[in-house]
């Protein structure tokens, strides 16, 4: 099975109620898609969000990137030679990690496909059933606690809270929520770089004081902020998460290495794409170190792959935030991966198992 041809495509998803951080706000989901071209026939899919204010992707420098840089020197390659080709993919260009990994995917799921079987199990898993939990964005305090109690409604156990735009607001959002809450649900924290160290530790000394039980804070400081989070990691009790501060293995070594951080949160848009997450996931095992699996503001395609990942890693992956199709008032990808709540249930297709897409609308260059 050879690679012949690398097409796009933008497919996009209105959400349900404006996704909100301490850095944007989105009211779409909007993908680029990746369809990889083979003389057998087998079409491979991968997709990836435009995220600037995370990994510094746009679309326009995804589709070029691939387009022009990394797939010309795929091109003609036997996808049985998937170890060389995550090394082209890897090394043909510096950064860049939500365009190496939406191509990564549709690799992957071309190779699983090859040998006629599930991601999933071509990685070694076996558990096809997955729980996540589900982002409640930073608003008003009211409209916090409604969307937490809708989320309960809908049979989501786990929260995660969308905070870090006001140090003092934040406080008294996770305090009415817990509170409002009264133990039905776990409640995460992800305050998205928007604290300092010492905001942190001010804020969190203070909920643990008022009796507040938090299962993790994520990300409370500046990427670049290692000692920031090994500066926190040693004055509270709750766990402290990295997220864009663990882009890479090398990252992950050094936040080990120093200490500063309890778990962490592997985004397939970070490590650009599953070979990279896979020695993420790994090296945590090897140092004892739980992982989470995230996403972006991603559809289903991506997604996916990263519950696919899940299921073959749940010696390191123990804690699962795959919520981004649930986000969306509909999901346009059939076959593959069902989201349905706060349940995720992979199914036996080959690859992905991803039969069709409605709504692909075809991108040529310039767009």
């Amino acid at each position: 099975m050879k690679i012949t041809a690398i097409r796009f495509a933008k497919l996009e998803v209105p959400l349900k109620t404006p996704f909100k951080t301490a850095m944007r706000t989105v009211e779409n989901i909007t993908d680029l898609v990746v369809i990889v071209e083979t003389d057998s026939g087998e079409l491979g899919y991968g997709a990836a969000p435009a995220t600037p204010v995370i990994t510094g992707d746009t679309h326009g420098s995804m589709f070029y990137v691939i387009d022009k840089v990394i797939g010309p020197q795929i091109l003609g390659r036997d996808i049985e030679d998937l170890n060389n080709i995550c090394h082209i993919i890897q090394h043909a260009v510096v950064g860049n990690s939500s365009a190496k990994a939406a191509l990564e995917i549709a690799m992957y799921d071309l190779w699983a496909k090859h040998y006629k079987a599930p991601l999933y199990k071509m990685l070694g898993g076996g558990d096809t059933h997955l729980r996540t939990d589900v982002t409640i964005s930073v608003d008003h305090i009211d409209k916090m606690l409604d969307d937490a109690t809708l989320a309960l409604s809908r049979g989501f156990e786990i929260l995660k809270i969308k905070i870090g735009t006001n140090i003092e607001k934040d406080i008294a959002r996770v305090n009415a929520i817990y509170k409002e809450l009264d133990k039905r649900a776990t409640i995460r924290l992800d305050v998205n770089q928007g604290w300092t160290a010492k905001q942190t530790v001010y804020a969190i000394q203070k909920l643990e004081k008022m009796g507040v039980e938090l299962e993790l804070i994520e990300q409370p400081v500046k990427s670049n902020d290692i000692e920031g989070l090994r500066y926190i990691s040693q004055r509270i009790v709750t766990p402290v998460m990295a997220d864009e501060s663990a882009f890479s293995p090398l990252q992950v070594i050094e936040l080990i290495r120093t200490g500063a951080a309890d778990i962490i949160n592997i985004k397939l848009m970070k490590s650009a794409g599953l070979s990279q997450a896979i020695k993420i996931a790994d090296l945590s095992e090897l140092h004892n170190i739980p992982c989470m699996i995230g996403c972006m503001l991603e559809g289903s395609i991506s997604v996916a792959a990263a519950a696919h990942l899940a299921s073959a890693k749940t010696s390191s992956i123990s804690l699962i935030d795959l919520d981004g199709p649930t986000l969306g008032q509909y999901d346009p990808v059939e076959g593959g991966v069902n989201f349905e709540h706060s349940h995720i249930e992979l199914g036996q297709g080959p690859g992905l198992g991803i039969k069709t897409i409605k709504g692909l609308q075809e991108l040529t260059w310039p767009f």
